[in-house]
Formats: structure tokens, sequence, C-alpha cells
């Protein structure tokens, strides 16, 4: 599901909406216990891909929120999924008063242009399982010859994703593509994140349901900006490509549809994303 350079507002096959499924269902299963998860037994999100292989998991829904790590032979690539939240308490973490920006950890992100700044909480909990994840997916692409790395999450974990893709990006081989996809993600960065994202990171998605009011925060006003890559749920089974980074035109896109939380609506945070819910 490469996304091609998007430069208007494109139409969805029911062929590239039928690929969301797959990253859909591994966000889904980022949300169960690593209990559940270690024997790959979390119901319906785990039998949606039933050859994946996990290898590592983490989290205690708590300090860290659950992750897993793992090989998927169908796209010959290396999963990482990090586990989101509920709107109330991500909304909760975004408000005006919590949205502080950091620059990026120079350890983890070498050679980063201090000018680029992420939201201080989401780079915090990333930094917590960088290391360890970073750890095993080196170990699994020496083991199967993994050809690329696969990002995937909702909510928060859709945000620490979009982080983990330029983390990636940075610290494997060139050879190595790294790929993300993430639903319902709040705006993560400033401007400069934008700009260091979409130069490092070309196949991306981003998937908006509807009126879900959890992509327009933190605001723009405050200096954040969204990455390339927006795909906009407009109704089940219909849904757009929109261009750009935070600034489409189209009244389709998330941007024209959703412009302030009180027209938007918390519960489409959820899904249905291609008829799953998280």
């Amino acid at each position: 599901m490469r996304r091609a350079n998007i430069s208007v507002v494109t139409q969805m096959s029911s062929t590239q909406l039928d690929e969301m499924v797959p990253y859909a269902q591994f966000a889904r299963a980022a949300y169960y216990s690593p209990t559940l998860i270690n024997g790959w037994k979390c119901g319906g999100a785990c039998e949606a891909v039933p050859e994946f292989k996990v290898s590592l998991t983490g989290g205690n829904d708590g300090s860290i929120q659950y992750y897993y790590v793992g090989y998927w032979p169908t796209e010959n690539t290396v999963v990482v999924a990090h586990e989101g939240t509920d709107p109330a308490k991500i909304l909760a973490d975004l408000t005006d008063a919590n949205a502080l920006t950091k620059r990026l950890d120079p350890t983890l992100f070498p050679g980063v242009d201090g000018d680029v700044e992420v939201h201080s909480g989401f780079a915090d909990e990333h930094a917590l399982t960088a290391s360890i994840i970073l750890k095993e997916v080196k170990s699994l692409i020496s083991q199967y010859n993994a050809k690329s790395v696969t990002l995937v999450g909702h909510s928060l974990g859709a945000a620490l994703s979009e982080i983990e893709c330029v983390f990636m990006a940075l610290n494997l081989p060139s050879s190595i593509a790294i790929k993300g996809v993430t639903f319902g993600t709040p705006r993560v960065g400033n401007r400069a994140w934008a700009a260091l994202f979409d130069s490092k990171v070309p196949d991306f998605q981003r998937i908006n349901n509807k009126k879900d009011i959890v992509p327009i925060v933190p605001g723009r006003e405050l200096g954040f900006s969204h990455v390339h890559g927006e795909v906009h749920i407009v109704s089940n089974g219909d849904a757009v490509q929109c261009p750009g980074d935070d600034d489409a035109t189209d009244l389709q896109c998330t941007i024209k549809s959703v412009p302030n939380i009180f027209v938007g609506n918390a519960s489409d945070h959820s899904g249905p994303y291609q008829g799953i819910y998280m």
C-alpha cells in the first residue's frame, strides 16, 4: 500500500481500503496485554493475521504503553505496534497547558537539527522503550533477512509510531525500508518535524475517521503541524487521500471537515476503520 505522491485529493479504491485492514488489526492488537500477545491469542485481531510471529512484548498499560514486536512473513517485514488510549485521556494530555514541545534526544536521533521539536510527553514516552525495541528489530532483520520495518498504532500509539518511524530511519541501514500506518493520530511536532519526517519516511499513511477530533489537536496555533500521508475516511467504505501536510483545502479532508472540536465527534476516534474498531 505504498503511498504515491498525492498532489490533489484522490478517491481510494475498494482494494486500497481493504489493504488497510491488517494494519488496523495490528494496531487493535496492541491494546491487549502482553500475556495474550505472547501467544498471539488476542481474538479476532490476532486471527486476522495468523502467520505473524511475536518475538517481544512489553509495557504495563500505565507508565509504559503496551507494545509488541514481531515478524510478518507475508510482507517480509518487522512490525512494531504501540498501544493507544481513550479519547478523553489523550485530549486531556493535549490541552493547551500541556502542549509543550522539546528537542529530540540527539543520542536517539543523531544529526537532527535543533529546530525540530515534538510534543514532550510523546518524546518522553518513546524514549522509555526506544533502545530495547531497536535491538529487537535489528535481531529480527538479521534472523529473517527482512527488508522493511512497519510501524503501526492508534491514538497515543499512533503518535509513538510516528516518532518511531524517524527513529528507525535514522538508526537502521538505508537498505531497510520504513513504512508507517497510523490511525487517529494527534499532531506530534512542529513544522520542522513535519519537514524532517516527510524527507525520511515517504511510505506513510495516517488514517483519520470521519469527525474524530483527536487529529486536530494540539492546535496549529501552538506551532504543531501534521506530517504528510493523510487518509480521511469520509464514511464507511468511502475514503480519500489528501495532499500536503496539514493544509489540505478540500472539504473531504480533516482540517476542513473538522475545523474545531465543537463540530467533531470523539466517538469516531475508535473507528470503524474499514469495519474495525479499536
